[in-house]
């Protein structure tokens, strides 16, 4: 709790925090986590934007090493991104490069979240969920997990009856789900995964890499996405603007964890 969340998203997360599906769950995920961005100095003229500064790191004597092996995953991670999104680049037309240019992913909000999930038991039919429902922000997600069953997905999410599946974890792989931002850009020619998290019983460990552009990048509709008969389906908006809204619509209040620990 010495390295509570602030209000650039950077430092623990507690369990409850952050309620992902509020019209099914009762309280919160029953997850905890820890967020660390790109670093950014504060003294930085960057560090005054909306989820750009410094991480708040652990103590080098308490963890050590932890610092530096996070840093190496995030530019990794990052790396592999950049591959996959020079894919999803060509599957729409365009250059390979558009989605790795300097306005786009040149200085990406791009988040590294370290999760845990105790050893509960879901009850979805009283709201209970590791992690709710919900569909990610960005570009794409890069998902590493343990062995333990939990991730649900939903490949119709506008289905009256939503069928969920199991996605069966792989080590050594990564789960790549697509999100929000690319089905805006795409006008929904991608469609971003919905999933949730079912618990149970055993603790499960999850590593997930978040990505989205640059603060000031437009997001709106390709042109090779839409035609006088399929509209732009949304409206243009700025990655961080639009950032900015989802986060504060995920976090609860803090008071909530600590009178539910109460």
């Amino acid at each position: 709790m010495k390295l509570l969340r602030n209000e650039k998203y950077r430092g623990y997360t507690p369990i409850l925090d952050e309620t992902l599906d509020p019209d099914n769950q009762v309280k919160g995920d029953y997850k905890e986590g820890y967020y660390i961005g790109v670093e950014v100095p504060e003294d930085d003229p960057q560090a005054e934007k909306p989820f750009c500064g410094p991480n708040l790191w652990p103590s080098a004597d308490l963890l050590p090493g932890w610092r530096e092996t996070m840093e190496q995953y995030h530019r990794e991670a990052l790396g592999v991104a950049k591959a996959l999104a020079r894919i999803i680049a060509l599957a729409l037309d365009l250059d390979a490069d558009f989605f790795d240019k300097q306005e786009m992913l040149g200085e990406p909000i791009a988040t590294l979240r370290l999760l845990y999930y105790e050893g509960n038991i879901s009850n979805l039919a009283k709201g209970v969920y590791g992690a709710g429902a919900h569909s990610d922000y960005g570009l794409l997600t890069l998902l590493a997990t343990d062995d333990v069953v939990g991730l649900q997905i939903c490949k119709d999410k506008d289905a009256q009856l939503q069928i969920w599946e199991f996605v069966a974890p792989l080590r050594g792989a990564l789960i790549v789900n697509l999100g929000d931002m690319l089905e805006r850009w795409s006008n929904c020619i991608f469609r971003s995964t919905l999933h949730r998290v079912v618990l149970n019983g055993q603790a499960r460990y999850s590593v997930a890499y978040f990505v989205e552009p640059n603060h000031d990048c437009l997001v709106e509709c390709l042109p090779s996405c839409h035609s006088e008969a399929n509209p732009p389906k949304f409206p243009p908006i700025t990655c961080g603007a639009y950032m900015v809204k989802r986060y504060k619509d995920t976090h609860a209040n803090l008071s909530t964890y600590k009178k539910h620990e109460t």
